[in-house]
């Protein structure tokens, strides 16, 4: 089924500034967090600058990437490569769920109709708000389960979390890193920097999905404005890890789950646009 009007790629005339400046606020909330923050870009994308559902959620893998390859350095020179290395089995693990689910998402999320893309978003940040929660608030403990049963969860996990990563644009770090703590038993610092690596690879493969369809040509719309707001969440980002543990994560963790809840409920009533709201030329 070909995408309904919401689903059209548009061009969207906004500030740069104010681009820059909620890219700014997006990076800051997720280093303070240590995530990179795009689930709280999405409902900016579609809330504040009035894209619809699809061209948001390219736009905001392109963005993820970019932030992911950015970060990708700084936060594997944390962990030395040789811890990386010991764990090599649980990325290929990972992998090989998540990149036919970020594949699969990908294509689910072009054929959605507009109005069903929007409550599928509202019910997935929703989803996040409590992975947030669960990741920040609680200690989470490894399953005692056998090695053929740990890899066939492994590849349906990352299968559920390549599909959840495709269709919000995100790279999942919220959903992989307490899969890989609660179903390998690794540390949680170690378990951050094998999430990019599962993460990048199942990104690219939803990325290459979504160059595919028309709805691709979004970016090529709005290439400004996309460079724009990932020099702000860049910046942001920097700014969000120097100001890490200044605020409690009692009460950082609950008003960011509130933030997410808030935008879920406004996607779920959110009517899709038409040409002229999606900022498309009238016929």
């Amino acid at each position: 089924m070909a995408p309904d009007d919401s689903a059209i790629p548009a061009r969207v005339v906004t500030s740069l500034p104010l681009a820059f400046t909620a890219g700014a606020a997006v990076g800051a909330l997720g280093g303070m967090i240590g995530l990179g923050g795009a689930e709280f870009r999405l409902p900016l994308l579609i809330g504040l600058f009035g894209f619809a559902a699809l061209a948001a959620v390219i736009l905001n893998k392109a963005m993820s990437l970019i932030v992911v390859l950015t970060a990708l350095p700084a936060r594997l020179a944390t962990v030395p490569p040789a811890d990386l290395g010991a764990h090599w089995t649980v990325v290929v693990n990972l992998l090989a769920g998540s990149l036919l689910g970020a594949w699969a998402g990908a294509s689910w999320a072009v054929r959605m109709r507009g109005a069903t893309l929007y409550k599928v978003l509202a019910a997935l940040m929703v989803l996040m708000a409590a992975a947030l929660v669960l990741t920040h608030t609680a200690t989470v403990g490894a399953l005692p389960l056998p090695g053929p049963v740990r890899a066939v969860a492994g590849v349906a996990a990352g299968f559920g979390i390549g599909v959840v990563a495709a269709i919000m644009g995100v790279a999942g770090g919220e959903l992989l890193i307490p899969t890989i703590v609660l179903l390998y038993a690794i540390d949680i610092k170690v378990a951050g920097s094998l999430s990019l690596l599962v993460s990048l690879p199942t990104m690219l493969v939803a990325f290459a999905r979504y160059s595919r369809d028309g709805s691709f040509a979004v970016l090529r719309s709005n290439l400004r404005f996309t460079v724009t707001m990932v020099a702000g969440s860049i910046a942001g980002a920097l700014l969000g890890g120097l100001l890490l543990g200044v605020i409690p994560d009692r009460v950082l963790i609950p008003a960011l789950a509130v933030i997410l809840l808030i935008s879920a409920a406004k996607l779920a009533r959110h009517a899709p646009p038409d040409a002229r709201q999606a900022g498309l030329p009238d016929n």
